[in-house]
């Protein structure tokens, strides 16, 4: 028999409704399509699944539904650790989750908290200034082109071709009008002329995992994806922006697996794994980096996203899969039976299919 579960997710038709928000602030939350398509793939494999909004009704509704174990998406809404709020919920009321926990989100939410990680594991990621105001002095060592985005924002949010800064004058011209827009912390990092790409995660990495292997057994990583950017229109600027990420109307060009070669596939594959564990992921990941055309494609990790989009037919971690030949309910239910191994559940054996 099948475990009962919660999924939880954030929609956009349920955000907040204030005055003054800019019409892209609830860009990163999820539609009907996505959470329809989570509950029939686990359903499918013979679990009980209900949707539930990922608020404070979770307090009273949980307790009242029982969940074996909740399948989380949540967003969130407010704060500095808004990815954190539902998991920080559920550990409260002692309900199992999929994806990372309470720290690993929160720690990759914050861009510059994430790239010193990395920094002191010594995994490759651009130099970087954190900017809290428009006329702090840019550090000596970083040098134009720079590329300026917000620190705590997903989905491509405050990144277009203005993005890129070549002089002084458009690198404050973009932290006056991101510090205008975000009121949060702007990351400020050396630009990596290059193809860019992402890296899907699933699984955990078991505990007697060989230390040498470079990627330790327990952990699929699905083939990298490149954002074909020179197929977009020049005023993209070469640069993966929110208006190529958020419309999935519009085509969207890319390649997986990456046209690579075999031992550049294999040191990605390495620093994403790493990358995977040092953040604190579980499950689930998404790691996405750039080649430095001017370093021989010297590969950069640009950040690490814990809970990557779902979206069926769009998202980069299903299309990703999907090159693995990865049908959607055998994404879904990977990540799931990943989680109900980590937590010891019965159903974290091959869920059946039809």
């Amino acid at each position: 028999m099948g475990l009962n579960v919660a999924v939880l997710a954030n929609l956009k038709r349920n955000a907040p409704a204030l005055p003054g928000l800019p019409p892209d602030t609830w860009a990163e939350l999820d539609t009907e399509a996505t959470t329809d398509a989570i509950v029939a793939a686990l359903r499918a494999a013979g679990h009980r699944a209900t949707f539930l909004e990922g608020d404070l009704s979770l307090v009273e509704k949980l307790p009242v539904l029982k969940p074996d174990i909740c399948f989380n998406i949540c967003e969130g809404h407010w704060g500095e650790s808004r990815e954190s709020h539902v998991p920080a919920i559920l550990e409260m009321l002692r309900i199992p989750y999929t994806g990372a926990g309470v720290l690993g989100l929160g720690i990759t939410l914050d861009k510059p908290l994430t790239k010193r990680l990395l920094a002191y594991h010594g995994l490759p990621t651009p130099a970087f200034q954190v900017f809290r105001r428009a006329d702090e002095p840019l550090d000596p060592a970083l040098g134009f082109p720079l590329f300026v985005k917000p620190s705590r924002e997903g989905s491509s949010l405050g990144i277009s071709a203005s993005s890129v800064v070549h002089d002084a004058a458009g690198l404050r011209a973009q932290l006056a009008a991101q510090l205008e827009r975000f009121r949060q912390p702007i990351l400020v990092e050396r630009f990596i002329r290059g193809r860019e790409g992402t890296v899907g995660i699933i699984g955990n990495a078991l505990a007697d995992s060989d230390p040498s292997t470079p990627v330790p057994a327990g952990l699929e990583l699905l083939p990298p994806l490149e954002v074909d950017l020179a197929s977009y229109p020049h005023g993209e600027g070469g640069v993966y922006t929110q208006r190529i990420k958020s419309n999935p109307g519009d085509v969207y060009y890319f390649a997986c697996p990456a046209p690579l070669p075999a031992e550049l596939t294999a040191r990605i594959r390495t620093i994403a794994a790493a990358v995977f564990q040092v953040t604190g992921c579980c499950d689930v990941a998404r790691a996405d980096f750039r080649l430095d055309a001017d370093d021989g494609d010297r590969p950069y990790v640009l950040e690490v996203n814990a809970l990557p989009g779902l979206c069926p037919g769009f998202s980069d971690l299903v299309l990703s899969a999907e090159a693995a030949g990865m049908s959607y309910g055998q994404l879904i239910n990977g990540i799931f039976d990943a989680a109900c191994r980590r937590y010891g559940l019965a159903a974290g054996e091959p869920a059946p299919t039809d």
